[in-house]
């Protein structure tokens, strides 16, 4: 029992040593993540529709 006490205890030391975000990083951070997902789509949509456009003009 001990040893579970002390290892609970350990996880509550390591959990007060972390360095939550504030409310401005996480919109920031988050507008990022969602900026770089939209640039993503729309250049391997466009990348999609190339190639389907150069296998058209093969065939």
């Amino acid at each position: 029992m001990k040893k579970i006490k002390a290892f609970f205890r350990g996880v509550k030391k390591e959990a007060e040593k972390t360095k939550w975000l504030t409310m401005k990083e996480t919109i920031a951070y988050s507008s990022v993540v969602v900026v770089m997902l939209v640039f993503f789509a729309i250049f391997f949509y466009g990348l999609d529709v190339l190639f389907a456009f150069l296998k058209g003009l093969i065939n």
